[in-house]
């Protein structure tokens, strides 16, 4: 019951408001050339590096080039030009499918009583 409710409330094609929100996002990703996926953050969960260490180099390099000018937008107060966000794609993901097959790779390790992997150390 509670996940068939949770699932109601983030679907955009049910909840109204999950349809706001999804485009209210879309706006925001498109005015600085971000996709979605570039919101993961591999200092927060670890999955997330061990992904983007297994992504092949040239779609690695495209996420840190977007986040650069994401950033350089950001410090100068300004968005991209209205025909640049109108070629964004936010939502075209290219992180969930491996990163969903290191979650997988995770669970089954620690199902198994395995050591990790990767573990967090302090700088």
């Amino acid at each position: 019951m509670a996940s068939a409710l949770s699932r109601w409330l983030v679907d955009p094609r049910r909840n109204p408001l999950a349809a706001i929100h999804k485009k209210a996002l879309d706006r925001r990703l498109r005015k600085y050339g971000l996709r979605y996926d570039d919101l993961y953050d591999p200092m927060y969960d670890l999955d997330v590096k061990e992904t983007l260490n297994r992504l092949p180099r040239q779609i690695v390099d495209a996420r840190n080039q977007r986040l650069k000018r994401a950033m350089d937008l950001s410090l100068k107060h300004k968005y991209l030009s209205e025909d640049l966000q109108a070629q964004q794609t936010p939502f075209r993901s290219y992180l969930q499918d491996m990163l969903a097959l290191v979650k997988r790779e995770t669970a089954e390790r620690e199902a198994l009583g395995a050591l990790p992997l990767y573990q967090r150390t302090l700088p």
